[in-house]
């Protein structure tokens, strides 16, 4: 959830829902005033549109004609709440609308499908038409957390959306095509293999944080001024 590397244009993500979207529409507005040929792709999940963020950060962006692709990762569930308990409309791209900003929804549990709709509508954002709102309309399989009992729906509904898992399809979608072999299948899931291995071995080697760091950068440092 914290990870930030500025050198790849990646600004994090953040522990308030909602936290990322005006801060997305802030460095569109950077990008925009310095003339950069630039957008901003903002994530978040469907929980996120019931927060006053979503729409304070949608209605300026629209305002500013801002860079920004809004893309909402709609797996039914804020974290244990369905989306018909939060959302009087469940038809998130519609909200849009509201705003004069240009969406569409995919099937998120289809890759090429995913790859097609965004590539459209980065082009389109890209070329100065302001903001977009992208609604992938996808699915989790696992708890929110480790700490989440899952009463809020069934195993069977669970197993049912497995079906459509989207490596599954789209591994199958190759096979049938016959664009990777067997081989390059096999060497694919040995170098995954490698990858978390040695991400696994090196987090394991990692040293504890010092105790003396627990409030690092927490407070500002004292000063008297007179």
């Amino acid at each position: 959830m914290h990870l930030f590397d500025i050198s790849r244009r990646f600004y994090g993500g953040y522990a308030i829902v909602g936290g990322g979207l005006p801060i997305a529409v802030g460095l569109a507005l950077a990008d925009q005033m310095r003339s950069r040929a630039s957008i901003t792709a903002c994530f978040f999940g469907d929980g996120a549109v019931a927060e006053g963020e979503f729409h304070e950060s949608m209605n300026l962006a629209a305002l500013w004609k801002l860079p920004v692709l809004f893309i909402c990762e709609n797996n039914l569930y804020a974290m244990g709440t369905a989306l018909e308990r939060h959302q009087a409309q469940t038809d998130i791209a519609l909200k849009a609308a509201g705003y004069g900003v240009p969406a569409d929804a995919v099937d998120g549990m289809d890759v090429t499908a995913v790859e097609a709709a965004t590539l459209s509508a980065a082009e389109r954002v890209r070329a100065g038409n302001g903001p977009y709102l992208l609604e992938s309309r996808t699915y989790r399989f696992r708890a929110h957390s480790m700490y989440d009992p899952e009463l809020y729906r069934s195993k069977e509904e669970v197993e049912e959306w497995k079906k459509r898992c989207p490596i599954a399809r789209f591994e199958a979608r190759l096979r049938e095509s016959e664009e990777i072999s067997e081989a390059d299948f096999a060497a694919i899931e040995k170098t995954i293999e490698s990858e978390i291995d040695e991400a696994v071995a090196f987090a394991e080697a990692g040293p504890w944080e010092p105790v003396e760091d627990l409030m690092k950068d927490v407070y500002t440092p004292t000063t008297n001024i007179r």
